[in-house]
């Protein structure tokens, strides 16, 4: 039996930005690297839909919410609170 292999993220990289590529088939580049194809496919699939994240702003702030409407909700929520409390005990 095989022993497992770990690939570096860089390999995984690297070998799917080739099969992104379409210069050689998986089948092919499964010969040229001794992976499966399906695992290339997986890491072409998953590097395909990850790239956003290479773009994306990094360390964006969420939303602020204003302190009125922060005292708005909270009002909100005791009101229910209330409410299902009356509803319980009725």
């Amino acid at each position: 039996m095989k022993k497992r292999k770990n690939h570096s993220p860089d390999f995984k990289a690297k070998v799917a930005l080739e099969a992104i590529r379409e210069e050689l088939t998986l089948a092919e580049l499964s010969k040229k690297y001794d992976v499966h194809p399906t695992q290339l496919g997986t890491w072409k699939r998953a590097a395909i839909e990850n790239m956003a994240t290479a773009f994306a702003r990094r360390g964006a702030a969420p939303e602020q919410v204003s302190a009125a409407e922060l005292d708005k909700l909270h009002s909100k929520i005791g009101q229910l609170v209330v409410e299902r409390d009356f509803l319980a005990n009725a």
